[in-house]
């Protein structure tokens, strides 16, 4: 069998395929947490939207920064750290409010990893493999989103959602610590 994924690649999947995960555990049920500290259905619309509102706009900052630094897997496991204390402000989340807030800061965790994470993960593409590279990429986000969200919904149904909070941040903190203590050559 031909080797399509080499080393860095293979890092950039499974630690991607985590913060994928814990990011998917939360969707089978955020509406029901949303109604639960008093929103609606408008009010879960919106704290979606500002998520992406937020994370569209500082992406473009992050890009230009990812594009000036030389050590990207650092802005990687930075904006893995914040999706990680974001997931834990969930379990502190009482109203509204509180929670457009928690959605500014996940959106700039998001932000802040996601244009540094494209850019590692191009410096590794063999561009005569570059479709198969991608589309693992794509693969394993696909398929972690799906395992992510029926494993959020059952551990919400049997334990609540402070636990699915709490799982959800201690994954995305495992993940940037294990970026951060990579050696740089790895990446």
């Amino acid at each position: 069998m031909k080797i399509y994924f080499n080393k860095a690649l293979k890092i950039l999947h499974a630690v991607n395929a985590v913060t994928l995960f814990a990011g998917a555990m939360i969707a089978p049920i955020y509406a029901m947490y949303v109604e639960k500290i008093g929103g609606d259905l408008l009010d879960a619309s919106l704290t979606s939207a500002i998520f992406s509102l937020v994370a569209g706009v500082v992406s473009l900052i992050a890009g230009r920064y990812s594009d000036k630094t030389k050590e990207n897997e650092l802005i990687v496991a930075l904006g893995y750290f914040v999706l990680g204390v974001g997931y834990f402000f969930y379990t502190l989340v009482d109203s509204v409010t509180s929670l457009f807030a928690v959605q500014v800061f996940i959106g700039l965790g998001f932000a802040i990893s996601s244009p540094p994470y494209d850019a590692l993960y191009s410096k590794h593409v063999d561009g005569h493999k570059s479709g198969t590279q991608w589309a693992g990429w794509e693969s394993m986000a696909f398929i972690t989103t799906a395992v992510g969200a029926v494993a959020g919904g059952l551990i919400a149904t049997e334990f609540g959602f402070q636990s699915v909070f709490v799982i959800m941040s201690v994954l995305s903190l495992g993940s940037a610590l294990y970026v951060y203590l990579l050696p740089r050559k790895a990446l």
